[in-house]
């Protein structure tokens, strides 16, 4: 007779158990007798049904496919008896688990972590199996946004009596007596339902995804092409030197852009971009005849502009230097000059409108990459200028020692590069189906109105170059009355263009980002959003901006001679000067970008343009100023200071304006905390690194070795003591972005 189940004895109930921990089970000595039972060491004594009742638990035999809470809740146990007694080993329950030899040490403050495994399960927290685990990165989780997903209907079922066809699983009911497809007393076979519609192709990819693409396209264009660009100057310099020439130069190659913006491009991109848009989406021909309207309007436009300007180019040189025409060999140059360069309006404006149709159409490539060809161009025509006469330092190339074949060459070549840029989109245009026509039916089809919403935008350019006819007028004049290359326009063209690079790199880039959110939330009536979202890009901006900045004030020379060096090294130093007293001005000229943006996320471009007017008023008097007071070598190093200045002082207007339009609310505290702590900690960096660059080409003088080492060296030392400083002050961003950097990285 079975003794009944007494699973609840143990070792302190006085029930028996064998040796092994099994009540059953055991050895029976002399005269049947069972021995007294002998508990197990260290265990209690276990039970068969407790023990092996878990033997065919899914998850411990790692059945994927029987993971189901519903199925192990509905588990058959009487489907799997325990095993006979005796085939088990015995195990304690209630043991103490063992001991993990990467437990937490309460003694030690800091330890090594548990290594992670390897293979995909690295990352996978709580013992999650790789094999059914979705990996899914920050990236896809963007693109998977932005996808249109297409549910089944969960209650379709319901309807099915109600669809052609259905006949509830049943067969087909016959037709009726007077059906003429009953023959013979035969059914005829049923018509079958008409074949749906085949489901639409899946789409590669959500309009995040698209808009992910296209930034990146984009960004890296808008990088190679500045790369190329800043090549170009290089070469430039190289051929035409720091002095009077290359001044000369600098005002006939600028002469073209200032006169497009202030003409058409201004209003260009602000107002007739929208109305393109907003053809192609109204319009039943996609806005094909609007683009063809506004491209003919923009060429005829341009061809009158481009007439009169060539006609012109005496006067228009004189209003840009009264200098350089006051010399009678400079003026013929820079005339010469202008008359190959002014041209390229017509081709700016061209590519302009190109590129926009394009955008419009959905391809962003090719308006950020054909730029590429006219640097490659212009670089080209340059080099063959260096290749034929040298270099400037090597032939003391001047005003009236140029040949007029040099000046043809580099006139034809920079006419060649910008027409190259604009024929180069008609195969992109083409690819998307545009063709070109032209058409002279403007009147009604709203360019008037257009023209009139662009006034704004054209009074913001008009006040912007304003303050650049002063300023190359006295840089030019400066220029003049110093016996020193590079302390003219060119000097200060070429430390604005490394200057700025950081700010349309880092600050662009981050507001790129930002930008579409604060547009969204200033459409939503959200001013919390907006001004979170605006000290966010100060803030993670200035982590980059503002260490370069310093770098700018205390290694300026060293980066000056070893890309400048070939026009001659005092040149090269001057430029140097100048590169940094513009320095510090790149931070509150960043923090200006950003802000700027919460206006234009309102659709409000008054306050930009007031807001311009002052930096530009500031900035011409500030100039003037240094001009007067400042010796004529150090006349545009005093220029280049003023820039920054008449930015602090438009941050400051535009600051309270903004914070004034949010509620009185910017997260200012925030902010300025943020940026005086970078400050603080950039200042040491700059002691130090400076210094050592200063040591390393006073030893190994300012020639390419030792300008290359005080780079590399200083700024590596410089880097250093800004970042353990930074992390001494425990600024968050800069961890935020180590740890991005990190993440990136895979570390």
């Amino acid at each position: 007779m079975n003794a009944p189940y007494d699973g609840d004895r143990g070792q302190g109930s006085g029930g028996s158990a064998s040796g092994d921990g099994h009540p059953y089970a055991g050895s029976h000595g002399a005269g049947g007798q069972v021995p007294p039972p002998q508990p197990a060491p260290d265990a209690y004594p276990q039970d068969a049904y407790l023990q092996d009742a878990y033997d065919q638990d899914p998850y411990r035999a790692n059945d994927l496919a029987a993971q189901d809470p519903v199925t192990e809740a509905l588990y058959d146990r009487a489907a799997h008896p325990p095993p006979p007694p005796g085939t088990y080993q015995a195990q304690p329950l209630y043991g103490q688990p063992p001991t993990n030899q990467y437990q937490p040490d309460p003694r030690v403050w800091a330890q090594t972590p548990a290594p992670e495994p390897d293979g995909p399960t690295q990352y996978l927290p709580y013992g999650d199996d790789a094999r059914t685990t979705q990996f899914v990165g920050v990236d896809d989780l963007v693109t998977q946004a932005g996808e249109e997903r297409h549910e089944p209907d969960a209650f379709a079922h319901l309807f099915r009596d109600q669809q052609p066809g259905y006949s509830g699983g049943r067969a087909p009911a016959e037709p009726p007596v007077d059906d003429p497809t009953r023959v013979l007393g035969q059914v005829a076979p049923p018509v079958p339902p008409p074949a749906a519609a085949p489901a639409p192709a899946p789409r590669k990819g959500g309009r995040a995804a698209s808009l992910m693409k296209s930034s990146a396209v984009m960004a890296a264009g808008t990088l190679v092409s500045r790369l190329t660009g800043f090549v170009r100057t290089v070469v430039i310099t190289a051929a035409l030197g720091a002095g009077l020439l290359g001044d000369t130069w600098t005002v006939a190659y600028t002469l073209p852009t200032m006169i497009y913006i202030l003409t058409v491009g201004g209003g260009l991109n602000s107002v007739f971009v929208p109305q393109l848009v907003r053809a192609m989406k109204e319009d039943d021909d996609g806005g094909e005849a609007f683009a063809n309207r506004l491209l003919t309007l923009v060429m005829v436009a341009l061809a009158v502009i481009v007439a009169l300007v060539v006609l012109a180019a005496p006067l228009l040189v004189h209003a840009m230097s009264p200098t350089i025409a006051g010399n009678q060999a400079a003026n013929s140059v820079g005339v010469t000059f202008a008359r190959y360069c002014l041209p390229t309006i017509f081709f700016m404006g061209v590519h302009v409108v190109m590129g926009q149709i394009l955008n419009a159409r959905g391809k962003f490539g090719a308006m950020m990459w054909t730029p590429v060809l006219n640097n490659i161009v212009m670089i080209f025509t340059f080099g063959m200028f260096i290749w034929v006469y040298g270099t400037a330092a090597e032939s003391n190339m001047g005003v009236t020692t140029i040949p007029a074949d040099g000046v043809r060459l580099l006139g034809i070549g920079t006419l060649l590069g910008l027409t190259v840029q604009a024929l180069a989109m008609i195969p992109y245009l083409r690819e998307t189906g545009f063709r070109f026509r032209l058409r002279f039916d403007w009147k009604g089809h709203g360019l008037g109105k257009a023209i009139k919403l662009a006034k704004w935008t054209v009074l913001f350019v008009l006040a912007n170059q304003a303050g650049v006819v002063v300023v190359t007028q006295l840089a030019t004049a400066a220029g003049e009355a110093s016996s020193v290359d590079g302390t003219g326009i060119l000097g200060y063209s070429n430390a604005q263009l490394i200057w700025g690079m950081p700010q349309a790199i880092i600050t662009v880039s981050v507001m790129a980002a930002l930008l579409p959110r604060i547009s969204r939330a200033a459409h939503d009536g959200d001013p919390g959003a907006v001004r979170d979202d605006i000290s966010s890009g100060l803030r993670t901006s200035a982590v980059a901006i503002v260490p370069v900045a310093f770098m700018f004030v205390g290694l300026g020379i060293p980066m000056c001679t070893l890309l400048f060096g070939s026009s001659g090294t005092e040149a090269a130093q001057s430029m140097g000067y100048i590169l940094m007293a513009f320095g510090l001005g790149l931070i509150p000229y960043s923090v200006q970008y950003v802000v700027l943006r919460g206006f234009y996320a309102y659709e409000d471009t008054r306050t930009p343009f007031y807001n311009t007017v002052i930096v530009a008023a500031v900035n011409a008097a500030a100039s003037a100023l240094c001009y007067m007071i400042l010796p004529a070598k150090w006349a545009v190093v005093g220029m280049a200071f003023s820039y920054g200045l008449a930015y602090a002082i438009g941050v400051g207007i535009a600051w309270r304006r903004l914070r004034k339009r949010l509620g009185g609310d910017l997260d200012g505290t925030n902010v300025v905390r943020t940026y005086a702590r970078l400050c603080l900690a950039s200042v040491p960096a700059t002691i130090i690194g400076g210094g050592i660059g200063y040591a390393l080409t006073k030893t190994l003088g300012h020639g390419a070795v030792g300008s290359i080492a005080a780079l590399v060296v200083g700024g590596a030392a410089l880097l250093g003591v800004f970042y353990v400083a930074a992390r001494k002050m425990r600024i968050e961003e800069l961890n935020s972005m180590v740890g991005m950097v990190r993440g990136r990285l895979g570390r």
